[in-house]
């Protein structure tokens, strides 16, 4: 598989410039079919280079040409292709392709169509490149494309002006994990003298005694893993980026941008394991996070928003468990949630598509019996999500608090707390999508109508990896053998040695199972009474509610927050730097020694009259005032 490893990335780079050029000519059959069969061919390529490494167990490595070099400093254009990697490789390219086949259903009525698969190829590319890359600079690439891309995809409707802001916003909180980013891969540059893992990562070990410069640059890696995995306080522009299309929401913001710092933490392991203290911060950061966008989920309406948070929330869980060194855990945590909400996100498209674009669930309900598919795979979805077993979340989710308990009680009261209200607020938004009496208008009821195959086929196939992929990570006090961290063992094999087994006796553990899964159960009955048999609906906007839930609703405020202390005097600085020291300074003095010069020609243009007789006498005048001074000299 060697020599076809560059073909994963290229596929759908190839579908960007195709769809991209023809966007306006190819029809929307042929672009449906090259965007979505390229990524099918790097899906298959992808899975061939997975049972490869599976079963030879050695990493594939691909240079391809030597792309940057000064002096003894080279950075190659090289590709990195072991445990990690493939299975990012299977996530991003799978659940890709299942995205962009319900795309063909869902944006076929949309004008531009041939320009949203072309964003979309070319986003996958860029995802590609950034975990396959072999060094940093190629991530870094990879990192920024997507970040563009992201750009495109959320502003995509940019005609309307809160899309485009929403775009603006994303693109911007990101610059700023970026720059945190960039500037820690030029101290790994500085400090060993590379950029390639392979180079890197053996010096760090020895780099045990020198724990600031690892400290720093961890920290730095970690900002702009805040920034792209929106983290407290860069975490604003995730639940505003549902602007975008759905398929842009579970693509980006679900399965694959949105982890790539997890990604990038989790590949740099063995450098964040020698820095305890930045550790300590991404546990704390994460966290907070998980707990903070839960209780934001708890009180939203619009149900792509709710999704959102519960996206942010769980990001924090996976920080969490990257934080206690639970890194097997934490990247479980990404496959599993890269199914189920790929599939909520999906279906909430679905209910979207069936309520004529409504997205506000108060104007939902009763729908089960409506759009039994989405339905019954949406609530695949939910029980996953929840944590209860024998679904996919529970498995994750429980390795991550089982390790959160043996590093920190604190961490772990908090995590399944945290883990109560994601179990009430997703049952709660299926509850009041579901059940009940239709809200809607009369001309939505007559239209509600299941969605197209193209649509539904990704539903089920998402809802079987939701409900099966557990199956992989089952614990040994579950009778089970987790394959997936015998498989991943080679790329934490450092971190491994360092930290130490922290095993938990048999009996904590069933213990701790079995009080998340009391929880998770306890939410759900919790909410089914209040939104199900108590047939509560959240009151309209223009309504008074609770203190604090009128506080969750307006997600604490954080944006007019960020508004009033950053925004604001950045505003009134830039203003003040504009019309006092760039108009009145800068160019006040540059003008004034224009205006001079000016004012300097014009006067001694007055000199040149053309008269003999005035030229004359300024010479004797000329002729006196040189004797003159030779005098005085004397």
């Amino acid at each position: 598989m060697d020599k076809l490893i560059w073909l994963i990335p290229v596929l759908p780079l190839a579908g960007f410039i195709i769809n991209g050029l023809g966007r306006n000519t190819l029809s929307k059959g042929i672009i449906g079919a090259i965007g979505s069969l390229l990524v099918l061919a790097s899906f298959g390529i992808s899975v061939a280079t997975f049972f490869q490494v599976k079963s030879t167990g050695v990493p594939v490595n691909v240079n391809l040409f030597d792309w940057i070099s000064v002096g003894d400093f080279h950075i190659q254009m090289a590709f990195l292709v072991d445990q990690l990697s493939s299975i990012m490789l299977l996530i991003i390219t799978g659940v890709g392709f299942l995205i962009h086949l319900y795309s063909v259903g869902y944006m076929h009525d949309d004008a531009g169509f041939g320009k949203f698969f072309a964003y979309l190829n070319l986003f996958v590319f860029f995802m590609l490149l950034l975990v396959m890359g072999s060094n940093y600079v190629v991530m870094f690439i990879g990192w920024e494309g997507v970040g563009l891309c992201s750009y495109l995809l959320i502003g995509f409707w940019y005609t309307n002006p809160s899309y485009a802001d929403a775009a603006k916003k994303a693109f911007i909180m990101n610059r700023i994990g970026d720059l945190g980013f960039l500037l820690g891969i030029f101290l790994l540059m500085d400090q060993f003298g590379s950029v390639a893992y392979a180079d890197i990562f053996p010096k760090a070990v020895g780099a045990v005694s020198h724990g600031a410069p690892i400290v720093l640059i961890t920290m730095l890696l970690f900002v702009g893993a805040v920034g792209k995995s929106a983290q407290l306080p860069l975490f604003t522009w995730l639940p505003d980026a549902m602007a975008g299309p759905t398929p842009v929401s579970a693509l980006i913001h679900a399965a694959t941008m949105v982890t790539a710092g997890i990604y990038m933490i989790a590949r740099s392991n063995i450098l964040f394991t020698l820095a305890p203290t930045t550790m300590e911060v991404i546990s704390i950061v994460g966290l907070a996070t998980a707990a903070f966008a839960a209780l934001i989920a708890l009180t939203q309406t619009d149900i792509k928003k709710v999704l959102a948070y519960s996206t942010v929330s769980q990001l924090g869980y996976m920080f969490l468990g990257l934080g206690v060194g639970a890194y097997t855990g934490a990247f479980f945590h990404v496959l599993t949630h890269a199914f189920f909400k790929a599939l909520l996100f999906l279906g909430a498209g679905s209910v979207i598509h069936a309520m004529s674009g409504e997205q506000d669930m108060r104007k939902m309900g009763g729908l089960k019996g409506k759009i039994k598919t989405t339905f019954i795979t949406m609530l695949v979805g939910t029980i996953a999500i929840a944590g209860i077993p024998p679904f996919s979340g529970f498995f994750s989710k429980d390795e991550i608090l089982a390790a959160a308990f043996a590093h920190s009680t604190i961490f772990y009261v908090v995590g399944v707390i945290t883990a109560g209200l994601t179990s009430f607020y997703m049952f709660r938004m299926m509850y009041l999508t579901f059940w009940g009496k239709f809200r809607g208008t009369h001309e939505q009821e007559y239209h509600l109508h299941e969605s197209p195959a193209n649509m539904t086929i990704p539903l089920i196939i998402l809802a079987v990896l939701s409900a099966i992929a557990g199956a992989i990570g089952v614990p040994a006090v579950l009778g089970g053998h987790h394959e997936l961290g015998a498989f991943l063992a080679p790329v934490f094999e450092g971190s491994t040695k360092l930290l130490g087994e922290h095993e938990l006796s048999h009996s904590t553990e069933w213990i701790l199972m079995g009080t998340s899964v009391l929880i998770a159960l306890a939410a759900m009955g919790y909410a089914y009474s209040k939104y199900v048999s108590g047939s509560s609906v959240p009151v309209s906007d223009e309504e008074e509610r609770p203190a604090l839930v009128n506080l969750s609703y307006n997600k604490f405020y954080i944006d007019e927050l960020y508004d009033k202390i950053i925004r604001k005097p950045l505003d009134a600085l830039s203003t003040f730097l504009y019309r006092v020291v760039e108009k009145m300074g800068i160019d006040g003095f540059v003008n004034g020694l224009g205006q001079g010069t000016m004012d300097t020609s014009k006067g001694l243009r007055l000199l040149q009259t053309g008269n003999v007789g005035f030229y004359i006498f300024m010479m004797v005048v000329g002729i006196i005032g040189i004797l003159i001074y030779s005098l005085v000299k004397i």
